[in-house]
């Protein structure tokens, strides 16, 4: 498991405010002004740098909420705050998963991060958000429609990340993919730690969850499956917070330590 130090590239922000105009040249069309993007969600649609322009894959996007971005380069998961002024973006130091991509992807998420850094320049025009370095290289993405966050009840969560406060970590190797829940509107709560199955009631109250006594098959897993299932064990545990923020579920314990998991 790694704990995530490696800075990529995010963006933060509640409004894009007068973004004004296209600087470089004197017939640009103006961007739309005071663009709200809380509760946005944005598809990356390519990435240009160096010269090369690379075709973002399925599942790589943002959404901006609460003064932070959440995202997925289609590989693994960052966030991060930034600073807006005119229309420039200043992004700032991140956290990321560290999954290893197969080579195709991990060529588009380099060239993603390396973009997406420093003061970039921003344009809104026509449902398209263009992030531009001073080098000339590009971010495109196209606004999403709105959507309704994810239920918590009835939703499949898939773990996907360990959290110890500000710290997001990946799961123990080799575990990826394997422990899920799912919150009935009966109050029960079922699914898989990475190595037995769970089972047991959980009270939803606002904003918390709180677990009652879980059960659990009693089966003996490798080393990390079993170090993952001790890990949400102890997070799954009496009272802790919930947030959710379109398809992404945060479980956090009264000492910081939580959970993550994606619908």
């Amino acid at each position: 498991m790694h704990t995530q130090r490696t800075a990529v590239a995010a963006l933060a922000l509640f409004t894009l405010a007068a973004c004004g105009t296209d600087k470089g040249s004197a017939s640009s069309t103006p961007a739309e002004p005071d663009v709200p993007l809380t509760g946005t969600g944005w598809t990356v649609d390519s990435v240009s740098a160096g010269g090369t322009v690379r075709k973002a894959p399925a599942g790589a996007g943002i959404a901006f909420e609460k003064g932070r971005v959440s995202g997925s380069s289609g590989c693994n998961h960052f966030s991060a705050p930034a600073t807006v002024k005119d229309d420039t973006l200043t992004v700032g130091a991140a956290t990321s998963t560290l999954i290893g991509c197969p080579k195709n992807l991990q060529w588009y998420e380099t060239a993603l991060h390396k973009t997406l850094t420093g003061k970039l320049a921003v344009r809104l025009s026509g449902g398209k958000l263009t992030l531009r370095t001073g080098k000339g290289d590009s971010v495109t993405l196209t606004r999403k429609p709105a959507e309704q966050p994810a239920p918590l009840t009835g939703t499949a969560w898939k773990v996907d990340a360990l959290v110890d406060g500000a710290s997001i970590s990946t799961l123990p190797r080799g575990t990826a993919g394997t422990a899920h829940l799912t919150f009935g509107k009966d109050g029960s709560v079922r699914g898989n730690l990475g190595c037995n199955r769970v089972s047991g009631m959980a009270k939803v109250t606002d904003g918390t969850v709180t677990f009652g006594r879980l059960t659990t098959t009693r089966m003996m897993c490798k080393a990390p499956a079993m170090t993952l299932e001790r890990k949400l064990l102890t997070v799954l545990h009496g009272p802790v917070r919930y947030g959710i923020e379109h398809r992404v579920l945060t479980l956090t314990a009264a000492d910081g330590t939580g959970i993550r998991a994606t619908a």
